[in-house]
């Protein structure tokens, strides 16, 4: 009943409805929500639907090319999955669903610091294109060994996320008694009782681990204990000194995620990143922050024509994808949209993916658009410039 369920979505937000209707209100609004009063993350949304397509004709559409180049690798598709921790909350080995039907896509998985699957674990199971996203901690040697771990494990490219100096106010979280670490209250419990699928999986499986901070400040734990140690020793210190210091000890490709300013984006392209990762967190931080694609509107006019740019935050149509590349981003991330579908069981992200893609190749088609990788703002019927 259930792979027949994923077959029959026919868009991310049935996916949506399906996760929300199989986890426990706390875990669902947990995944789903935003800070404060939302603002951000409606409006990462709303800047996608006032965009609109400008359509041309006689045009061979005939077979639309999705492919694209990002820091001069060719990629079959532009989609990316963004980090994001406590996957195994919505279903266990959920992290490992999503990259295993991305990487039979061709599309690179970002792994984040707080995975519930380690960095070694992650690279023997999938072998697609890996990413390793790093939240700075306070602690510079462990930060070392992470990169160092990631480095050997064959992760291609670090992904240094800057925009989280401390954690945003999620206010369905505080309402729903969702704190690290986990207190247990009258709520939480019968929220999970109501879905007994659910608690099922996770008296099996146990709570989320967090292999990759495991013996962080001494804590030989990986639980919600150390994600909470985590939580209060991210660097809100780190500076443009400290940027130059880890662009010297990576030795990979460096994209730097959290850029929102066009005067950011011209330093950090100044000072040797690779890659820029235009991104409000998925409104999950700063209420009130510009939305991803504005903000990416502004910045693709501060920084050379050819610098490598993807995007985060509100990404749920194939179209979307479009609009991004409009504006001069290669690839569109995707977070929330993949994990609602990990809810389905494993092949949930894999139905989730394609539903994107053949949204994509479509809109192509019906854009007269024959080439992904050629979409410029002309896409919105202005001159190109």
């Amino acid at each position: 009943m259930t792979l027949r369920r994923v077959e029959e979505a026919i868009s991310i937000e049935d996916f949506r409805k399906m996760a929300r209707a199989r986890l426990p209100r706390a875990v669902f609004d947990f995944v789903d929500g935003g800070a404060a009063d939302e603002l951000t993350l409606k409006g990462n949304r709303a800047a996608f639907d006032r965009l609109s397509i400008v359509p041309r004709i006689l045009t061979d559409v005939s077979a639309p090319d999705i492919s694209s180049t990002f820091m001069g690798q060719e990629f079959p598709t532009p989609l990316v999955i963004s980090p994001m921790g406590s996957c195994s909350l919505v279903r266990p080995d959920a992290d490992l669903a999503i990259a295993r039907a991305a990487a039979t896509r061709g599309i690179p998985y970002t792994l984040s610091t707080m995975s519930s699957t380690s960095i070694e674990t992650m690279a023997r199971s999938v072998s697609g294109v890996l990413w390793f996203q790093l939240y700075v901690l306070k602690d510079r040697a462990f930060n070392e060994k992470l990169l160092q771990r990631a480095q050997e494990n064959g992760y291609s490219a670090l992904v240094l996320t800057l925009d989280l100096q401390a954690g945003g106010k999620r206010e369905k979280d505080l309402r729903n008694g969702v704190s690290v670490p986990l207190r247990p209250s009258p709520g939480l419990a019968w929220s999970a009782i109501r879905k007994p699928g659910w608690l099922f999986r996770m008296m099996v499986h146990g709570s989320p681990q967090f292999e990759n901070v495991r013996g962080y400040l001494g804590n030989t734990s990986a639980g919600l204990t150390i994600a909470a140690r985590v939580g209060a020793n991210l660097d809100a210190g780190f500076a443009w000194e400290d940027f130059d210091r880890m662009r010297e000890m990576w030795r990979g490709k460096l994209i730097v995620k959290g850029v929102n300013h066009p005067d950011d984006a011209k330093e950090l392209i100044r000072r040797g990143a690779d890659g820029l990762w235009i991104s409000n967190h998925g409104g999950r931080q700063l209420d009130g922050a510009i939305a991803s694609i504005e903000a990416l509107s502004n910045i693709r006019k501060a920084v050379p024509p050819q610098t490598p740019m993807l995007l985060d935050s509100g990404i749920r149509r194939g179209t979307d994808l479009m609009k991004l590349r409009a504006y001069g981003a290669s690839l569109g991330a995707v977070g929330r949209a993949a994990l609602y579908a990990a809810a389905m069981g494993p092949e949930g992200p894999a139905r989730a993916l394609d539903i994107l893609l053949d949204e994509l190749r479509l809109g192509l088609k019906l854009s007269g658009a024959p080439s992904f990788r050629n979409i410029n703002d002309g896409l919105f019927g202005q001159p190109v410039r």
